[in-house]
């Protein structure tokens, strides 16, 4: 059991949790929630022991494993799935000693406790992991440093998962995650076996992941059984009832108050006067639970509605390399109030669609029709960091306002959400939330008549992303969304393309069918993935004979380790006493033996599969 027992904590001088107690049972499922800046990722950080706490202590079994996502990327020249395959510290320590070991009892030891942990089957665990990230099955071989930084982020978290600690930490792990990568994180949380807590401001996440929720709020931490919609209503309940109890207690203090005013000075009701003064100081206020009002989100309307279709494209082909574009054949029509949501895995060309559409892309082919003094704003998570960060929001608003007097400056400033002193607040120091305010703010400030946001919800806590959902259904203008928030596009878009092979289509389905197919598709392929050779095989690339080459060193290697231990084992069996004078450890030894017989043998397969496709595709 996780038990945080009277717990206070201190960060830079504020008080963050004021002595809570709470206490997570083993296999919990936890939603940790609360407004961003309350200190939820403090609080990992004292549950890991990287940071002491005030007062108070939190306990944990003393043989559990915590985890939790790396701060730094992986980086270097070893494969996705080596580096996945050594995040079991246990099963790669074991590995290595097997190689040297020549005593047969300690042989004995390693191979059964291989066998304990299903070691055997790690290969394919990694790949499963992987694949439900988005890895190919090609990609899985590939050098960590041939990715870039929110894909090995990715291999980061595909490491954390194999592991399989006594207690999961993530924190925000869907940043780094598109839409697809998403729903299958949340299928896998839903299935975790042992316990994880999960910060996340993503509704879906924590309507289908989780089964409790821990709210941080005022300092306070609350354990709430259930999911986010249960969290929801109980709190509302809970809210409900402070409300009544405050205004008893305000009625009550009146009551005695009143009697104290109007009796203290007669002798015969002094007694009775001071009675009620006491009272009146053992009455402990209840603390009224107040609600914090998200600051709302607003698009500036267009000054002008242009006429249907305001983008026509038309058997388009558009990319970075003629010779080879990331999209082709591209037809849609865009109206002035459509609500489109972008799908597909990350790479398969959902940025170079929205570059296309917002003009900063040409078509290599086909043909692209813009309304007449069509206005687009574009918002890109990368783009938080182009901020001038010694500039503060009234600047910012100040550099696109010109000559206009401080009034209007200070008021536009305060329309887009920093008004009084946050305005005057150097954009360095505004948080990961506040940035993507004042960048949504900028990017709209001339009332466009198109909206593209591309992730716009990372930084926003959920009470924010509803305003940002408000904010959207209530502009007038057409909004193409790319987000891997389901609340966001369920809330908001009408109409859902897909951006794959090469090609843009519409889906007719809805998001609950499109998590379906996205599931069904992935875990079907993890285990092909590393399976004898398909009934079909297509035949191999000629640029993909290195990863080929790659992978038939790799099952040779495995083969010849594999071997190696099959011969010490047999040579611990051939001692003439060993069934007599120890049978466990003769039975132990036969079984290590049928499993490295097992593992000999799928490494064969995989160098046979992986011989066969290097020849095909040399041929």
């Amino acid at each position: 059991m996780l038990a945080i027992t009277d717990l206070s904590i201190r960060l830079a001088g504020r008080l963050l949790i004021d002595q809570s107690s709470v206490q997570i049972t083993p296999g919990s499922r936890v939603g940790l929630v609360g407004r961003n800046g309350t200190g939820k990722s403090t609080l990992f950080k004292v549950i890991r022991g990287e940071l002491a706490a005030e007062h108070g202590s939190v306990t944990l079994p003393p043989r559990w494993r915590i985890g939790s996502l790396a701060q730094e990327a992986p980086n270097g020249p070893e494969s996705l799935i080596s580096v996945v395959l050594k995040a079991d510290l246990e099963r790669d320590a074991l590995l290595n000693e097997a190689e040297h070991a020549t005593d047969p009892h300690r042989i004995a030891e390693i191979q059964t406790r291989l066998v304990d942990i299903d070691a055997h089957s790690a290969p394919s665990r990694a790949a499963a992991i992987l694949s439900g990230l988005g890895f190919s099955a090609a990609d899985q071989l590939r050098p960590c440093a041939e990715f870039s930084g929110g894909w090995r982020m990715r291999v980061a978290l595909a490491a954390t998962l194999f592991a399989a600690p006594d207690l999961l930490l993530l924190d925000e792990p869907t940043n780094y995650l598109d839409l697809e990568g998403t729903l299958w994180l949340e299928d896998h949380l839903a299935h975790y076996p042992r316990t994880v807590i999960v910060i996340s401001h993503d509704r879906d996440l924590l309507e289908s992941s989780v089964d409790q929720i821990l709210h941080l709020e005022r300092g306070k931490l609350t354990l709430y059984k259930g999911s986010y919609s249960s969290f929801e209503e109980q709190r509302a309940a809970r809210e409900l009832l402070d409300a009544k109890a405050v205004k008893r207690q305000e009625a009550e203090r009146a009551r005695l108050q009143s009697f104290v005013d109007r009796f203290k000075a007669k002798a015969s009701k002094a007694r009775q006067a001071q009675s009620r003064v006491k009272m009146l100081e053992r009455l402990k206020p209840i603390t009224a639970l107040v609600t914090e009002d998200v600051r709302e989100i607003s698009f500036p309307a267009p000054e002008k509605i242009l006429s249907p279709p305001i983008i026509a494209v038309d058997n388009a082909s558009v990319g970075y390399d003629p010779a080879s574009p990331v999209l082709g054949r591209v037809t849609l029509r865009i109206d002035n109030d459509d609500r489109i949501a972008l799908l597909g895995a990350n790479g398969n060309g959902k940025s170079t669609l929205v570059k296309l559409l917002a003009g900063r892309l040409a078509p290599f082919s086909g043909k692209v029709t813009r309304a007449d003094k069509l206005s687009i704003a574009y918002f890109a998570q990368h783009q938080l960091d182009e901020l001038n960060e010694d500039a503060s929001a009234y600047d910012h608003v100040r550099k696109l306002m010109g000559d206009a007097p401080e009034a209007k400056v200070r008021a536009r400033a305060g329309a887009i959400g920093f008004s009084g002193k946050a305005a005057d607040t150097k954009a360095g120091k505004l948080s990961g939330g506040e940035k993507a305010r004042l960048l949504l703010g900028l990017a709209t400030f001339f009332g466009p008549n198109m909206i593209i946001l591309d992730e716009p919800t990372n930084h926003l806590d959920i009470d924010s992303r509803g305003a940002l959902a408000e904010a959207i259904n209530e502009f007038p203008g057409a909004v193409i969304m790319v987000s891997h928030d389901r609340y966001l596009i369920e809330a908001c878009a009408d109409r859902l393309w897909i951006v794959a092979d090469r090609t843009v289509t519409n889906y007719d389905g809805d998001l609950d069918e499109y998590r379906r197919l996205v599931l069904s598709t992935r875990n079907a392929e993890a285990p092909r993935e590393r399976s004898a050779t398909p009934e079909k095989p297509q035949r191999p690339k000629a640029d993909n004979r290195g990863g080929l080459k790659k992978r038939i060193a790799e099952a040779e290697a495995e083969i010849a380790r594999v071997s190696e231990i099959i011969a010490k084992i047999d040579t611990a069996l051939a001692l003439p006493d060993i069934f007599t004078r120890d049978p466990k450890q003769a039975a132990q030894l036969s079984k290590a033996r049928a499993n490295a017989a097992d593992a000999l043998a799928r490494a064969e397969e995989q160098w046979l599969e992986a011989s066969a496709q290097f020849d095909e595709a040399a041929g």
